[in-house]
């Protein structure tokens, strides 16, 4: 008869990662492992802990990480792990808190101030100095004490410097890797991605290794993996039924040329403009809008939409949003990385908002876009109209730009980003042998 314990490891594999999540880890007293307890059974595993740095400035960040722990959950070639994703900015310290508070009500209300933040950050470079270092420190080292993990990975310009240092004073350096997934796909990004501590990084493009190189990063610290974008985005099935039935499950017309405008996770920018020069057009078409988490701007769109002459659905913050690219025959957005890079997923041509120049670290973005055929700039809010219509009148143009935006991505590129990361990972990490 089997073991308790080889009956619970059982049943916890065979559960799906939602249930599994919620298994109990205890930390050893060497701090390098961890006890797995599920259903009342200790377990006796020792598991690979990955320690994920990311905020909530803009959406993007936090997207890369849930990509991440997707791509872990999916892809991962090990029976047991243990992911922990911080927000490590927001956590730190009361100051960073508000600056990340600031820094979205910019995105919302103040898009074109955003180049003078850019500049301010590059030129003196606040990742780097003692004042908010000594601020965060102990932040920093309580976490790496209480949940000392074997590999940490980084998805945001700002957290490098002061994780390495950390990394550094504790004499964890050369046993814990930093990895760095830089979630701006093209050149022109901050440089507080470049720290000469970062063991690896994984970039989206040719283009983003040369402006790391550029920063001083050596060249043999870079892989080309593409964006991490969520698994639940790359399903081959996306397709022109699949599209239909998405259509049909928000209550929309499965046949009619439907346009996805997307205010993004936080709700505002330049789009509510947009959008409402696109419902006084006189198209054939329906509308899906946005809102995010700004419920103003979900009320207000909801007024505007009375007046279209189309349909429109108005949709707030959800975690769903492939069935709302699945639907789409069209995006407008910012240039978001993450955001661009899920629509090009889902084989989705993208409009974007060049109506304020793109913010330096996304005008690689607008570039490629525009180059390579898979999207149009707007730099008119009046102008949306005719290029919806043409994409919708001109079926080759729109074929075209479908192939493109296909073209731009690299094929299971969040898989390649986890076998990398899987890599670093000590081999005593593995499940002891003698408890399977």
């Amino acid at each position: 008869m089997a073991r308790p314990r080889q009956l619970a490891i059982g049943a916890l594999m065979k559960m799906d990662a939602k249930k599994r999540d919620k298994a109990v880890f205890d930390l050893e007293p060497d701090r390098r492992s961890v006890s797995l307890h599920w259903n009342g059974a200790h377990l006796g595993l020792t598991v690979p802990k990955i320690l994920i740095i990311s905020s909530d400035t803009g959406g993007g960040h936090r997207s890369a990480a849930a990509a991440i722990v997707a791509g872990v959950q999916r892809f991962f070639r090990r029976d047991s792990y243990a992911v922990r994703v911080v927000r490590a900015i927001e956590e730190a310290h009361s100051l960073t808190a508000r600056l990340v508070r600031f820094y979205n009500w910019m995105l919302r209300h103040r898009q074109h101030w955003m180049k003078y933040l850019y500049w301010a950050v590059n030129r003196f470079r606040p990742e780097t100095r003692d004042f908010f270092y000594r601020r965060t420190v102990g932040y920093v080292r309580d976490l790496f004490e209480r949940w000392c993990p074997h590999i940490v990975i980084s998805v945001h310009p700002l957290t490098q410097h002061g994780i390495a240092r950390v990394l550094k004073e504790l004499g964890l350096a050369d046993r814990i890797p930093l990895v760095t997934v830089v979630t701006d796909p093209f050149d022109g990004f901050w440089r507080g991605w470049a720290c000469d501590d970062v063991r690896l990084y994984l970039v989206a493009s040719d283009e983003a290794r040369r402006q790391l190189i550029e920063y001083g990063v050596a060249p043999e610290r870079i892989k080309v993996c593409g964006m991490p974008v969520h698994p639940k985005f790359e399903r081959s099935e996306w397709d022109e039924g699949a599209a239909r039935r998405a259509r049909q499950a928000l209550g929309l017309d499965p046949d009619k040329f439907t346009v996805f405008v997307n205010a993004g996770w936080i709700g505002g920018g330049n789009i509510p403009k947009i959008f409402r020069e696109f419902v006084r057009g006189d198209l054939d078409v329906q509308a899906i809008f946005l809102a995010g988490k700004n419920e103003k701007l979900r009320a207000e769109a909801e007024r505007v939409a009375r007046a279209a002459r189309f349909p429109v659905k108005i949709v707030g913050y959800t975690e769903q949003i492939e069935q709302l690219m699945r639907a789409a025959s069209v995006m407008i957005s910012k240039l978001g990385g993450l955001t661009t890079f899920e629509a090009l997923a889902c084989r989705v041509p993208i409009i974007a908002d060049a109506t304020t120049p793109p913010m330096p670290q996304e005008a690689g973005a607008a570039r490629a876009l525009v180059q390579r055929g898979a999207g149009v700039l707007l730099t008119r809010a009046s102008d949306i109209v005719p290029v919806v219509r043409r994409m919708m009148e001109d079926a080759r143009y729109y074929a075209s730009m479908r192939a493109a935006a296909a073209g731009l991505v690299v094929p299971h590129a969040t898989q390649r980003i986890i076998e990398e990361i899987a890599a670093l990972l000590p081999h005593g990490a593995k499940p002891s042998a003698e408890t399977l």
